[in-house]
């Protein structure tokens, strides 16, 4: 019997020692006939993690000028491929947009909006297009924002008054940076709520600020276990999943009590804040959810989702891109004073601006463009990911491997734009065919094609009405002590400056 197994057991061993290596010769054989786009080296368990820096975008800006316009990493165990030209962006986004609509999941994002039952996170499927088709036709349509018109125009002018009151002794400084976080976040408030909730007086306003930061800090944390699950137990340990479980809760609450307002005030047991007694995006998804029952279910989780994606997106995003742009007028005078002079001229004698007054002022729509060029607040877009196997620019790309969009690398390339790295919106009074809006691809701050952000027409209703007032109103300076306007990128998903934007501004004379 002994002589038996001391003959089975090495034969056994030898023919599944034998199976595995016809089995890995084969696929190393299939493998190597798949054309796959050029890679940098990488180090075991992390691959590639640890050459995405403090500034993933700069360090694959880097890489892609080594490695070419699609370019293969692997994020521990997930293979990326990182898209660094227009063409490659078509490609992704245009040509094969279907096959690249589906979204990765991403933990704490996935927490945060109730298993990806939003817009942003949603996995492509028939939720995802009911919800999206909710917001575009409903929610974000060029009528339904400009319903919303005299909540920004009067949320702006309130921007001013609180820079004069700043401003009231010569050479006051001003943080605007808190200011546009204020007016942006009352702004989304009233259209998304119905009402503000940072202004002191609403039960739990201030905790509701903080909850919001909070959460925008959270979904910009790098999280081991996304890329190597077998890290995941590290959360627990360094309490990252406790924060996330605390905060999940206060949105919940926070949102749930939201809805339950909107609920009880159609059945009229409260009465709204907002005097307009307009419709607000939690009455419409309420009203969405009561009509539409028998199509498509859109339960509480799905319209908090939904109302989550506005302030995540509505809020931090705005804002940013406001803040940019205003660091970048400020540190160039010639500018500041050609859009001052446009607005003046546009606005006349009125001595304030309208939304109708935006369409007459070419220089100040350039200048916001240019700051979205060179200052995208979402410079690596939102992952995508492969649902098939296909190439791309003749090389293979597996099923479900991450795709990462470089729009900050695009927006810089020279063979599309001279002097890339140059603050100059001249350029786009030369070329008004080039828009953000998803058609070329060399400027793709919004992103582009199914997965396109669908808040496109309200963000820049809010920017550009505030712009034009801050130009009506005031001149500009650096604070006394101060040698140049600090253009420092903090870290985090949304590049924000890192540093508060300080101001001296002085209220102009007519």
């Amino acid at each position: 019997m002994s002589s038996f197994s001391s003959f089975v057991f090495p034969f056994v061993s030898l023919s599944l020692f034998t199976i595995f290596l016809v089995k890995w010769f084969f696929n190393l054989a299939s493998t190597m006939r798949k054309r796959l786009p050029p890679s940098p080296s990488r180090l075991p368990v992390i691959g590639n993690l640890h050459q995405l820096g403090l500034h993933p975008h700069i360090a694959l800006h880097a890489l892609s000028k080594r490695y070419g316009s699609l370019m293969m990493l692997h994020l521990g165990q997930v293979p990326a491929v990182v898209v660094s030209s227009a063409d490659a962006a078509c490609e992704i986004m245009k040509n094969q947009d279907l096959i690249f609509s589906n979204r990765p999941k991403v933990s704490i994002p996935d927490k945060i909006v109730y298993g990806s039952k939003d817009v942003a996170f949603a996995p492509y499927g028939e939720h995802w297009r009911q919800v999206r088709s909710i917001c575009v036709l409903h929610l974000l349509s060029n009528k339904r924002v400009q319903s919303f018109r005299y909540i920004r125009e009067e949320e702006t002018d309130i921007l001013i008054d609180k820079i004069r009151q700043s401003s009231s002794s010569p050479m006051s400084v001003t943080n605007i940076s808190d200011l546009l976080v204020s007016a942006t976040n009352d702004t989304i408030c009233r259209v998304a709520l119905g009402r503000k909730y940072s202004d002191g007086e609403t039960e739990g306003s201030t905790k509701f600020e903080l909850m919001l930061k909070e959460v925008m800090e959270l979904a910009g944390t790098f999280n081991a276990g996304d890329f190597i699950p077998w890290l995941k137990w590290i959360n627990k340990v360094n309490g990252l999943n406790a924060r996330v479980d605390r905060v999940v809760k206060g949105i919940d609450e926070f949102l749930s009590g939201v809805v339950e307002d909107h609920r009880n005030r159609e059945q009229g047991e409260t009465d709204r804040d907002d005097s307009s007694n307009a419709a607000d995006i939690v009455d419409l998804l309420l009203e969405i959810q009561r009509e539409n029952k028998s199509t498509f279910a859109l339960d509480d989780e799905s319209i908090k989702g939904v109302i989550f994606d506005m302030f995540g997106a509505g809020t931090d995003t705005t804002y940013t891109a406001l803040e940019w742009t205003l660091a970048e007028v400020f540190r160039h005078p010639e500018i500041m004073k050609k859009l001052q002079n446009e607005v003046t001229q546009v606005v006349g004698s009125k001595l304030n601006v309208t939304e109708d007054d935006i369409e007459k002022m070419p220089y100040l729509k350039a200048v916001m463009k240019e700051s979205l060029r060179l200052h995208p607040p979402i410079p690596l877009l939102i992952p995508r990911e492969s649902t098939q196997d296909t190439k791309v620019m003749g090389y293979h790309i597996a099923a479900r491997t991450q795709v990462i969009i470089n729009a900050w690398t695009i927006a810089r390339d020279p063979t599309h734009w001279e002097n890339p790295e140059e603050f100059n919106p001249e350029r786009f009074l030369k070329n008004t065919t080039v828009d953000f809006r998803g058609l070329n691809f060399e400027f793709i701050p919004f992103g582009s094609g199914r997965r396109g952000c669908p808040g496109i027409t309200f963000a820049i209703a809010v920017n550009e009405l505030a712009l034009a007032k801050l130009m009506l109103n005031f001149d500009f300076a650096l604070p006394i002590g101060a040698k140049d306007w600090d253009m420092t990128e903090a870290v985090g998903s949304t590049v924000h400056k890192k540093n508060p934007l300080l101001v001296v501004a002085t209220p102009r004379s007519f």
